[in-house]
């Protein structure tokens, strides 16, 4: 996608129950190797295999009730106080 976010870094971000979102300057393909048209510097892509616009997202996790457990577990916080 050029001429967006040269110099930004391509960040993806996994939303809790939905999508990825890629933000910054990154071609996205399909499988046959075509680049897929971009009209955003963001663009949420379909994890949940419900959308009707793949790859990107169309809300249907909503719908279809998916959902993730990405959520990373947190080490245990270190105790203030040591004994």
């Amino acid at each position: 996608m050029s001429g967006v976010g040269h110099d930004a870094p391509v960040v993806l971000t996994a939303c809790p129950d939905g999508p990825i979102l890629v933000r910054g300057d990154v071609e996205i393909r399909d499988a046959a190797g075509r680049a897929v048209p971009r009209r955003r510097s963001t663009v949420a892509l379909c994890r949940c295999g419900a959308s009707g616009i793949k790859p990107f997202c169309d809300g249907s996790h909503k719908a279809v009730g998916f959902r993730t457990d990405d959520e990373v577990p947190r080490p245990p916080e270190p105790d203030a106080h040591p004994a």
